[in-house]
């Protein structure tokens, strides 16, 4: 059943930043859709298929309380990037196209206390550095190649094999979530295709929007939580955002392709096969599970790796020089995955599967899991923006637990795609206005470059402003580029 095209009058509005879409809206959904947004927002989706994919979403067997879905939305495959929806556990069903190709895609954050006035002489040297250092592009290799026994058990434990292999410190794990290890990992459920796409990409960016990238922490909004953070006005940050690579990319493939046929095996019915899913407590259903959990340990190690690669190059550019220069890991934080959390839904504890895809976690203070030191002010929560533009760190508030499953945006959400992007912006033109503006850009092509370019996204602030504003996060920090490294 295939939905008319959406229009802004099949929206109720509950608020300036927060809409709805009713069940009854159409006869097979299972339940609504929470759309956190303002109608300027919202206008620059009407063209494509998110919302409508927002309401396929709610015809997942299983599902439990609506559909959410967050400002930086856009069309994704069959789930709408900036989606997120919890299915009951274990008899819920699970589907990759819900969590995306890249899983664990996700971003992490280190801060120093290197003032900018005494980093700016020698920005272009640690923007080579961070270019030699952290390979970056389609189908580069990365710093480490395992062999399959060793690969199983990064696959397996996650930071703690970084750790173990001194490419960690106890508190980078610490601020990763989850720890940087998900339980219930197996190996063994991925495919030899997907373990030999990855075993020579561990510590790569890959291509596409993935990037490492210097900032000034250009204003604090909450000072006490900023202090407990790490994060001290006017000094340096590094972020780099990326995910499984290669591996995951091909975990998803393969269990979609798999998944075809547990929609007549199960009596599943859906509008559109992307959505392809299978229950939870199936042996179809575990397999994927537990294959989704290592390609998210890969991304964690791949992310770790990438930080050690940071550290020697700001070490190599700084430490001769001028002191405070060491990074401090943040937090590390998914933005494509499953995860079996208890949430109350409908006025009771419900554990269910959270399908965020383009979604961030975004648990409020004394939520489980937070690092003791954050456990006061909430989770952080990772929003960067476009090159060029501000990224923020917000912090997750004790609304978002109960209004949006603990989750929030991931960034500023593509309005243009990548074709549009390359037809419109001159990558050298581009490279050259940034440059001017005082950040340094290293990419692999000016093609790439111009499909990352500030004007093919919403305005970052915009979807801050809406999330702060609708109470399911809010304001800690904002950061400023400085330099910027691309596939």
């Amino acid at each position: 059943m295939r939905a008319a095209a959406m229009k802004l009058s099949d929206l109720r509005k509950i608020s300036e930043y927060e809409w709805e879409i009713p069940r009854d809206h159409r006869r097979d959904m299972r339940g609504a859709v929470r759309v956190f947004a303002t109608a300027d927002l919202l206008s620059q989706v009407m063209d494509d298929k998110s919302l409508e994919q927002a309401v396929n979403a709610t015809t997942l067997p299983g599902l439990v309380g609506p559909v959410i879905v967050m400002p930086d939305l856009h069309q994704g495959y069959g789930f709408p990037i900036g989606g997120v929806a919890a299915t009951e556990f274990p008899h819920g069903a699970i589907s990759p196209g819900a969590i995306g190709y890249d899983i664990n895609c996700g971003v992490r954050l280190l801060a120093s206390r290197l003032d900018i006035a005494s980093a700016r002489p020698d920005m272009e040297a640690l923007a080579n550095r961070l270019n030699a250092y952290c390979p970056s592009g389609v189908g580069r290799a990365g710093a480490v190649s395992l062999n399959t026994r060793e690969l199983d058990r990064l696959l397996r434990d996650g930071s703690e094999w970084a750790l173990q292999h001194g490419f960690a410190t106890k508190l980078d794990a610490i601020h990763t979530e989850e720890g940087g290890r998900i339980e219930g990992a197996r190996p063994e459920q991925v495919s030899e295709r997907a373990k030999a796409r990855g075993r020579n990409q561990i510590g790569s960016l890959g291509g596409g929007n993935h990037f490492v990238e210097v900032d000034v922490i250009d204003e604090i909004f909450d000072e006490a939580t900023a202090a407990a953070f790490g994060l001290h006005a006017g000094c340096l940050a590094l972020q780099i955002h990326c995910g499984s690579r290669g591996l995951g990319h091909q975990v998803c493939t393969d269990y979609v392709e798999q998944f075809q046929s547990c929609i007549s095996k199960y009596g599943i019915v859906l509008p559109d096969r992307e959505l392809v899913c299978a229950p939870m407590d199936t042996p179809e259903g575990h397999a994927y599970l537990g294959a989704m959990r290592a390609a998210a340990n890969f991304a964690f190690v791949n992310r770790q790796i990438l930080a050690h690669a940071a550290r020697r190059a700001f070490e190599d550019t700084f430490k001769s020089k001028t002191g405070d220069w060491e990074l401090t890991q943040v937090y590390d934080i998914a933005h494509n995955m499953g995860k079996i959390e208890v949430h109350e839904i409908a006025g009771r504890e419900t554990k269910v599967c959270v399908h965020r895809k383009g979604a961030t976690r975004a648990f409020g203070p004394h939520a489980p899991d937070l690092p003791p030191q954050y456990a006061a002010h909430g989770q952080p929560v990772l929003v960067p923006g476009s090159m060029g533009t501000a990224s923020w760190v917000l912090a997750g508030t004790k609304d978002s637990m109960l209004r949006s499953l603990g989750s929030s945006c991931h960034g500023a959400g593509r309005v243009w795609s990548r074709t549009k992007a390359k037809r419109e912006v001159q990558g050298e033109q581009l490279r050259d206005e940034l440059e001017a503006r005082g950040i340094a850009i290293r990419a692999g092509s000016l093609r790439g470059l111009a499909e990352e370019a500030p004007a093919a996204y919403k305005d970052v602030d915009s979807v801050v402003d809406t999330v702060v504003a609708a109470g399911i996060a809010r304001k800690v920090a904002r950061l400023r580029p400085v330099a910027v490294i691309k596939g």
